[in-house]
């Protein structure tokens, strides 16, 4: 049958297994928005207040589902507003489809209204990006783009639809199995799948030698430690995770995006690793004598000084990105692979081990917190956890990120929601509104006042589709990491962080119709967050916190990750 663009845009969007898009409609989209009006019963459109946030929605939505989040926005800047949020899924690998309308072909190239090269200044910030000019290619495109959006490592695609190639009008034949995977254009960056049946066979003999070789670090090591990042997740690879610790009998140790894929609950976890890892994180890697890295980059914040990294270690990296390999850490052997894959491989091979001792030294580093009567960043994350320890946890970026991740007890994949390699302030709201339209249970987004300020224009979103986002504000009154670093390493001297400005938080709540509470002690705070929890409604919970609290343990950049300036 013969449909236009735009039509063939949403079929193939339906196809492909998209239940909801994030976007924001202008004129390069109309007959996109057109198209999905005619299909709002098989396909819906969620409207935010800025092209960034649908972004960060789509992420979001990707991160806890591990499906492909789909966003859509119009040319010009409409477009470059999503930049940022195609970078934050770029540096997380999370699979998303970019969809970005532009002027007709006959005017590009005239500095036309709201005309701009996405495409161009998307290329170092995708895994792959097109810009289609032929609406014959328009269904084959948005296949390919979906595949290698979740294949291999995921990232995000971006797809530029010029508003003649939406017009225009082909025959278009609806696709299912095989054959929603197109052949792939040859323009594309490789792209890896999951080896099955002959191709395992095929990868297997490929790598054999080098599993057989690991088998033997790991049998010769007598401090063995594991370090697993997001790829383990992204992999579906905890089951095979868990089964090398418990067979290797060896600690381990998380990034901040792999949080979660082991319990927190796990006698072996022994919490995160980098600046502001864990005491027993970060010893335990510079006393291991051989370190098993799975699905991690190795960036800096969990470096320290890569010179002094895990000084007296063999280094065992996984990783399916090839591209990570060698790149920060020079290792003694690696896998270039699915982590899932290589985990099924190697753990045959692996025998049983016994490491009681090794295990009580690294168990024995964990360091204990003092009770006080402050009202502080732990006893609110405690008392969140207590009260529903399965909660998906969405944050912005700054303190109270890190406090998230030092003191809630993430006990399962997918539920920490965070901005890691960009470090995106303004991420967390558009990640909690995806997320809690994906799960349809409550979401806590941690933020702090300097984040929030960036992003809550979205309260109208969550109100108008009542998403149960419970907002915990962690508010110190300034710009509480930059003010910490000012506090460590700049004198005292605080230039341009301290936020002794509006709004009123509750007034703002109130104003969009979401109830709010301010609170000063953890019994007050238990009293709202209970009642938030029961609304399974929008709600907003403001914790006034010392402007001096700070995030500690701290590395000081540039320094061993055993050398505390903050402890």
């Amino acid at each position: 049958m013969k449909l236009c663009g735009a039509a063939i845009l949403i079929e193939c969007l339906i196809e492909q297994g998209t239940e909801v898009i994030f976007g924001f409609p202008g004129g390069a989209v109309l007959p996109i928005y057109d198209e999905l009006y005619k299909r709002s019963d098989r396909i819906e459109h969620v409207l935010t207040a800025h092209e960034q946030h649908a972004g960060h929605a789509a992420d979001g939505y990707a991160r806890v589902t591990g499906k492909t989040g789909v966003c859509l926005a119009t040319s010009g800047p409409g477009a470059t507003n999503l930049v940022t949020a195609i970078a934050t899924a770029y540096m997380d690998s999370t699979p998303t489809v970019f969809i970005t309308g532009n002027v007709p072909q006959s005017l590009m190239g005239t500095d036309s209204f709201q005309e701009a090269d996405i495409s161009g200044i998307t290329m170092p910030i995708t895994k792959h990006n097109y810009m289609v000019t032929d609406v014959g290619q328009l269904a084959a495109t948005i296949r390919e783009a979906f595949f290698i959006a979740r294949t291999g490592r995921p990232g995000p695609v971006l797809v530029d639809i010029p508003k003649d190639v939406q017009i225009a009008e082909t025959e278009y034949e609806a696709a299912s199995g095989d054959a929603l995977i197109p052949p792939l254009s040859g323009t594309h960056p490789t792209v890896q799948l999951r080896p099955v049946g002959e191709a395992l066979v095929r990868y297997k003999e490929k790598v054999g030698s080098y599993i057989h070789k690991a088998a033997e670090l790991i049998r010769d090591a007598e401090r063995p430690l594991i370090y697993y990042g997001g790829g383990v997740a992204l992999s579906g690879a905890e089951a095979e995770l868990l089964q090398l610790a418990d067979r290797v009998d060896a600690p381990v140790v998380s990034s901040l995006m792999g949080l979660g894929a082991i319990s927190a609950k796990n006698p072996r976890m022994l919490g995160m690793l980098g600046m502001h890892g864990t005491h027993a994180a970060n010893i335990a890697m510079q006393r291991c004598d051989l370190l098993i890295a799975i699905g991690v980059r190795f960036s800096d914040r969990a470096l320290g000084n890569a010179e002094t990294f895990a000084p007296n270690a063999k280094v065992l990296h996984i990783d399916i990105d090839r591209a990570e390999i060698n790149k920060n850490v020079t290792t003694t052997l690696h896998v270039t692979g699915d982590a899932k894959t290589v985990l099924g491989l190697l753990l045959p091979e692996v025998e049983k081990k016994d490491h009681t001792l090794w295990m009580h030294q690294a168990q024995s580093m964990a360091e204990d917190y003092l009770a006080n009567d402050i009202f502080e960043p732990r006893k609110i994350l405690k008392a969140m956890s207590e009260m529903q320890p399965d909660i998906t946890v969405a944050t912005d970026v700054g303190q109270h990120q890190m406090w998230t991740a030092q003191h809630f007890p993430f006990i399962y994949p997918r539920q920490l929601v965070t901005s890691g390699g960009l470090g995106t302030m303004g991420f967390g709201l558009g990640a909690a509104m995806g997320a809690a339209k994906a799960l349809g249970r409550p979401v806590v987004l941690a933020t702090g006042d300097g984040s929030f300020r960036m992003n809550l224009t979205e309260l109208s979103t969550i109100a108008h589709y009542r998403f149960p986002v419970i907002i915990v504000l962690f508010n110190n009154g300034t710009l509480g990491m930059v003010r910490q670093w000012q506090t460590l390493f700049f004198g005292k001297r605080y230039s341009q962080t301290t936020l002794d400005r509006g709004p009123d938080f509750m007034k703002l709540a109130d104003a969009y119709d979401i109830p709010g509470w301010r609170v000063s002690d953890e019994a007050a705070f238990r009293e709202a967050f209970g009642k938030a929890l029961a609304s399974k409604e929008p709600a907003l919970i403001e914790c006034m916190l010392d402007i001096d609290e700070m995030v500690a343990p701290m590395v000081a950049p540039g320094s061993p990750i055993d050398s505390f300036c903050l402890n």
